[in-house]
């Protein structure tokens, strides 16, 4: 359930920018911006761009020692270290569902008592209307 309605806050742009907020508040936004990163790296539409994308999201969130590493695996890095010479667009798809889930067992739990949610609900129209708020 919560990792359904993670996702679902994560496409919602208001959503989005709420727990960004929230993780930065508490120091611990690298799931989310690694989470992000990938997203993007998805979109590249070269293999030249994949190559830039996949060092840099490897340099700053994978590598052993990264500035911002995020929380994965010892398999799951060591094969990302194997692809990442040749990079395809699914090069982190473990890595980035691995973050996803430790985000939703983590860090929504948390934002879902945080201010930064109660705010976020306070931007929902109140006029009988649908909630617009997926989760």
């Amino acid at each position: 359930m919560e990792y359904e309605s993670l996702q679902k806050l994560l496409a919602n742009k208001d959503g989005l920018t709420a727990f960004r907020d929230f993780l930065k508040s508490e120091f611990s936004d690298e799931n989310i911006e690694f989470w992000l990163a990938c997203e993007d790296f998805k979109k590249a539409k070269t293999s030249s761009q994949l190559a830039v994308k996949a060092n840099k999201i490897y340099s700053e969130y994978i590598k052993t020692e990264a500035p911002r590493e995020v929380n994965i695996d010892h398999q799951t890095r060591e094969l990302i270290s194997q692809k990442i010479s040749q990079p395809t667009v699914n090069c982190f798809d473990d890595a980035q569902q691995l973050i996803l889930c430790l985000m939703s067992k983590d860090s929504f739990p948390r934002f879902l008592r945080s201010q930064h949610y109660k705010d976020l609900v306070k931007k929902e129209p109140n006029n009988g209307q649908k909630r617009w708020l997926p989760f």
